[in-house]
C-alpha cells in the first residue's frame, strides 16, 4: 500500500483530510474508517477524487479511476482521532489531534517535511519508479532540484506579504482620480454556491479601492437552493450589487450569459462565484486602461486559494500576450476583462464549449482585440477545489475535449490549417499538429570544422530516419585541419546527392559563415543547425515547419537536450544573467517545469540558432545575421530583428534533439576571448536597449533573472521591474 495525506485542516469543528491511497494495481480495493481516541467509530463524509498525477507517477498512464479521497468528520478540540486505511491486507492508523495538526502545518515543519517526505516508503517507491524509467543520474538531478526548493528565498505566502499593496498604498488608491474612469461590470454566475464562499467573493468586490463598478450575479441554482437571501441582503446595502434568480441551471455558458445581459458597464470583468479579487484589482485595471486608451482586452496574474481561504499558493506569473502559449494552454484564465463594445461584437459564451467556455470566449476576444494588455500583478485568488480543474485537471476530461475543439475553431477563424489538436504532456496542455502546405524545400545550413563523427551523427539520421525529406544540406567547411575530414566530405556527397560542401576560408565568424551558407541555399525555409546535434524526434523538421509556414511567424526553435537528457535549450529570455539566457537549463526532460512551460509551444523573444528555422524572405529582410556579432548573441540579435518585422519567434517543444555541447567549457577562457565577449555584449546592449531596460515581454518581472527556473524574484537582490545588473562592463 502506498498513500499520502496532502491536507489535514480543522475548520469550524470539522477535520478535513485530502490524499490518496493505491495498491499494487489500480483496481485494488481500499477501505477507509475513522475512530476516536477510544477506538469507537466516527461517522464521516467521503468523496472519491481523481488523482491522475498519482496514476501517471505510479502506473505510468492516465486512468479513469478515483485514487484520491476527501474525508470530513466532526472534530472536538483536545481529543485524538485516527484515520484508518486498509488495502491488500495491510492496515495503517494515522493519528490526529490539535497539536499534531498545528505542528504539521507550521512553516518549520513544512520545510523539514520536504526532506522527510523523501525518506518515506511512498516517496521512495516513487523515486524507484522514476529511476527505473529515467536512470540514476536523472533521479539525482530531480532530487537535487527538489531539495533546492527547500532553500528558496521565500515561501510564496511570505513573498506575497512583502509585495502586496500596503494599507497606505490602498488608501492612496481610493483617493486617486483618473482622466478616464470606466465603469466595470463584474459578472459572476452562481450555482449552489456555499454561502461563505459567495460572501467572500462579494466582500472582495466591495473592498475595491476603485469605486466605479457594478456587480451582476446570475444564480442558476435549482429552485429552493438559490442564494437569494444572501444576495438580497447585499443588494439592499449597496445599489451597485444586482442579481437575477434564474430558477434553473442554464449551464455554465447560459448562467454567465444571463449575468452578461445585466451588465451596463464599459468593461466586463469575469469572475467565479467562490474566488476573490485583490482590493487593488479594479484600480490596476483602470490604471492600465488609462495608460493604454486603445486597450480592449486585459488580463492579470493570479494565484490559488485553499478551500477555507487561509492560504495562498501556486502563483501564476504570466507573460504578456502570447498567442502560441494560449493555443497550448489557457494560461490567461483570471482576471479577464473585456471592453463592452468588443463583447457585443464577438458574442457571449457558447454552450457547445461548456467546460472550456471561457477558453473559447478568450480566443474570440483576443482574435478581434485592438490591443491586449497584461497587468503584471496578482489580482485574483482562484479557489482550488479537490475535484476542480484548477487543482486536479484530470477530473474534468470533458473540459479538455471542449478545449481541443475551441483551439481548432480558433485556427479555422484565423485561417490556420491544423491537422489535429491532441493531448500534450498532461491533460489541459495541448499539442497541435499543423498541416504542411505543399512540399517546400528546406535548406539546412551547418557550419563545420573537422569533427566528422559528430557531423555524420547530425546529417545521417535526418536523411535516413527523418520524416521530412525535401531537404538540401549545405555544410560550410571552415578551415578544417584533420586529414580524415575531406575524404568524409567526398563520401557523404556521393552517398547523399542533396548534401553540398562549400568552403569558407576566412577566420571563424559564426554570423558570416551562416550568411555565406545561405547564399548557396535554394529553399524557401532555412534551418540553421550546429554540427553537434542529433535528432530524437524523427518528425522535428515537420514540427518546426508547421509553425514557420504561418504568415505571422518568422523563426522557430527546438527543444535541445544534453546527452544526459537534461535541458540545454527551451527558449531564451532576454535579461537572464544580464543579457540573455536559456530557460530551464539542467532540468531533466521528465521533470515538470513552471506551469509545464518547457513542454508548451509558445512565443519567446529568442531561440538558439543551434537549431533554428526561419523563412528565407524574413532572413533576407533582416539582413541575415549581424556579422559584427561574430561569436555571442548573434542568434538572439537575429530573433530581435525578426520581431522587429512584427513576426513571432516560436519555441516548438516537440521538435526534440540532443545537443552535445559541453556543459563545462564555460563561455570564454582567455583574456582575448573575454574581451571579445564583453565587446559583443556591449554591441548587443547598444542595439537593443529597450528590451534590456523594460524587460522581456515573454517573461514576468516578478520572476528572477538570476536563475533559469522561473522561480520568484529574490527581493533581497532584485527589485521588481528592474533589470538584473551585468557583471561585465558595457563601455
Amino acid at each position: 500500500m502506498r498513500y499520502s495525506i496532502d491536507v489535514a485542516r480543522v475548520r469550524e469543528n470539522t477535520l478535513k483530510l485530502n490524499g490518496w491511497v493505491i495498491g499494487k494495481t489500480p483496481d485494488t480495493k481500499v477501505t477507509y474508517a475513522v475512530e476516536d481516541g477510544n477506538h469507537e467509530p466516527v461517522e464521516f463524509s467521503f468523496v472519491a477524487t481523481r488523482r491522475d498525477d498519482v496514476s501517471q507517477a505510479h502506473f505510468k498512464r492516465m486512468l479513469d479511476k478515483d485514487l484520491g479521497f476527501d474525508i470530513q468528520f466532526p472534530y472536538e478540540r483536545g481529543k485524538d482521532y485516527y484515520l484508518i486505511l486498509t488495502c491488500e491486507g495491510h492496515r495503517v492508523r494515522i493519528k490526529y489531534n490539535e497539536k499534531l495538526i498545528a505542528r504539521r502545518a507550521s512553516v518549520a515543519h513544512k520545510r523539514t517535511q520536504k526532506i522527510l517526505d523523501r525518506l518515506n516508503p511512498v516517496t521512495l517507491q516513487t523515486a524507484w519508479d522514476f529511476y527505473k524509467e529515467n536512470g540514476l543520474k536523472a533521479l539525482f538531478l530531480k532530487s537535487k532540484h527538489s531539495l533546492q526548493g527547500i532553500d528558496s528565498d521565500y515561501e510564496y505566502a511570505e513573498w506575497w506579504d512583502l509585495t502586496k499593496p500596503t494599507d497606505a498604498e490602498l488608501a492612496a488608491q481610493r483617493g486617486e482620480k483618473f482622466a478616464y474612469e470606466p465603469k466595470f461590470s463584474i459578472v459572476i454566475p452562481a450555482y449552489k454556491t456555499p454561502e461563505e464562499f459567495l460572501c467572500e467573493a462579494i466582500d472582495s468586490v466591495i473592498a475595491q479601492t476603485y469605486a466605479n463598478w457594478e456587480l451582476c450575479i446570475a444564480d442558476g441554482s435549482p429552485a429552493g437552493e438559490s442564494v437569494e437571501r444572501v444576495l438580497k441582503k447585499y443588494a439592499e446595502k449597496d445599489a451597485r450589487i444586482r442579481y437575477r434568480i434564474l430558477g434553473e441551471n442554464l449551464g455554465i455558458a447560459g448562467n454567465t450569459n444571463a449575468g452578461l445581459e445585466m451588465a451596463e458597464g464599459d468593461f466586463v470583468v469575469l469572475a467565479d462565484h467562490d474566488d476573490r479579487l485583490t482590493p487593488n484589482a479594479l484600480y490596476e485595471c483602470a490604471k492600465k486602461i488609462n495608460e493604454n486608451p486603445d486597450c480592449d482586452v486585459l488580463y492579470s496574474d493570479e494565484d490559488k486559494l485553499d478551500m477555507d481561504g487561509g492560504a495562498l499558493f501556486e502563483p501564476h506569473f504570466k507573460p504578456d500576450f502570447n498567442p502560441d502559449l494560449l493555443t497550448s494552454v489557457n494560461y490567461i484564465c483570471h482576471l479577464f476583462v473585456v471592453k463592452r463594445t468588443l463583447l457585443d461584437r464577438v458574442g457571449g459564451f457558447r454552450h457547445e464549449y461548456d467546460g472550456a467556455q471561457d477558453y473559447d470566449f478568450i480566443f474570440r476576444c483576443t482574435e478581434q482585440a485592438e490591443k491586449i494588455c497584461h497587468v503584471q500583478k496578482v489580482l485574483y485568488h482562484w479557489r482550488s477545489h479537490p475535484s476542480s480543474t484548477s487543482s486536479n485537471p484530470q477530473s474534468k476530461l470533458y473540459a479538455f475535449e471542449a478545449g481541443s475543439r475551441a483551439i481548432m475553431a480558433h485556427y479555422e477563424r484565423m485561417g490556420i490549417k491544423a491537422e489535429k489538436v491532441e493531448k500534450g504532456v498532461d491533460y489541459g496542455i495541448y499539442h497541435t499538429k499543423f498541416v504542411i502546405e505543399g512540399n517546400p524545400l528546406v535548406s539546412i545550413i551547418i557550419p563545420n570544422k573537422d569533427h566528422t563523427a559528430d557531423l555524420d551523427k547530425c546529417i545521417r539520421p535526418i536523411l535516413t530516419r527523418g520524416t521530412y525529406q525535401n531537404l538540401e544540406i549545405i555544410v560550410v567547411e571552415n578551415n578544417s585541419a584533420e586529414p580524415e575530414t575531406f575524404p568524409y566530405y567526398e563520401k557523404i556527397q556521393r552517398e547523399f546527392p542533396n548534401v553540398r560542401i562549400v568552403r569558407w576560408e576566412r577566420e571563424f565568424n559564426y554570423s558570416a559563415i551562416n550568411n555565406y551558407g545561405v547564399s548557396f541555399a535554394k529553399g524557401e525555409y532555412l534551418l540553421f543547425l550546429n554540427n553537434d546535434v542529433e535528432l530524437i524526434n524523427e518528425d522535428f523538421i515537420a514540427e518546426m515547419l508547421g509553425f514557420c509556414q504561418r504568415e505571422d511567424v518568422g523563426a522557430v526553435g527546438a527543444r535541445l537536450l544534453y546527452e544526459d537528457d537534461t535541458i540545454q535549450h527551451a527558449g531564451v529570455v532576454v535579461g537572464f544573467g544580464g543579457i540573455a539566457g536559456h530557460t530551464f537549463i539542467g532540468r531533466h526532460k521528465a521533470e515538470k517545469s513552471y506551469f509545464n512551460r518547457a513542454m508548451c509551444a509558445q512565443d519567446y523573444s529568442a531561440v538558439t540558432a543551434a537549431c533554428m528555422m526561419s523563412k528565407r524572405s524574413v532572413f533576407d529582410k533582416a539582413g541575415g545575421f549581424t556579422e559584427e556579432l561574430a561569436i555571442a548573441f548573434n542568434d538572439i540579435d537575429y530573433c530581435m530583428k525578426v520581431r522587429a518585422q512584427d513576426k513571432l519567434v516560436v519555441y516548438a517543444p516537440y521538435a526534440v534533439l540532443h545537443h552535445y555541447e559541453s556543459k563545462s567549457r564555460g563561455l570564454e577562457d582567455t583574456p582575448e576571448k573575454i574581451e571579445r565577449f564583453n565587446r559583443e555584449i556591449a554591441i548587443f546592449a547598444k542595439r537593443w536597449p529597450e528590451i534590456l531596460k523594460n524587460g522581456d515581454p515573454y517573461y514576468n518581472p516578478n520572476l528572477t533573472l538570476r536563475k533559469s527556473d522561473f522561480s520568484l524574484r529574490d527581493l533581497k537582490k532584485e527589485k521588481i521591474g528592474e533589470p538584473y545588473k551585468l557583471e561585465v562592463s558595457l563601455d
